[in-house]
């Protein structure tokens, strides 16, 4: 999984560990470990949600300050309404 260089250190760090993801399917598999620069993170559950039932929690946890802003960050793979489906991949850093 790729991450804006913004958020790898929030990441390493183990404060962000949801991410939302405008996928056609999933290009994580769960157990599956992924570089994030000189460490791994490890994907413990993929769910598909919709964009409105994105909690607040989740929004934080994504390391975005608001809905808005994950709205925008998702969106460049193309347009979000409330109704879109999205992944919802959660994932702890492993050493």
């Amino acid at each position: 999984m790729q991450f804006s260089p913004d958020l790898r250190e929030g990441v390493l760090a183990g404060e962000i560990t949801v991410s939302l993801r405008l996928w056609k399917r999933s290009k994580v598999r769960v157990g599956g470990r992924y570089p994030v620069g000189n460490d791994q993170i490890e994907v413990d559950a993929i769910d598909l949600v919709t964009f409105g039932s994105v909690s607040t929690a989740d929004v934080r946890r994504s390391g975005e300050p608001d809905l808005d802003s994950l709205r925008r960050r998702a969106a460049h793979a193309g347009p979000i309404a409330d109704d879109t489906i999205l992944h919802r991949v959660t994932f702890h850093v492993v050493r």
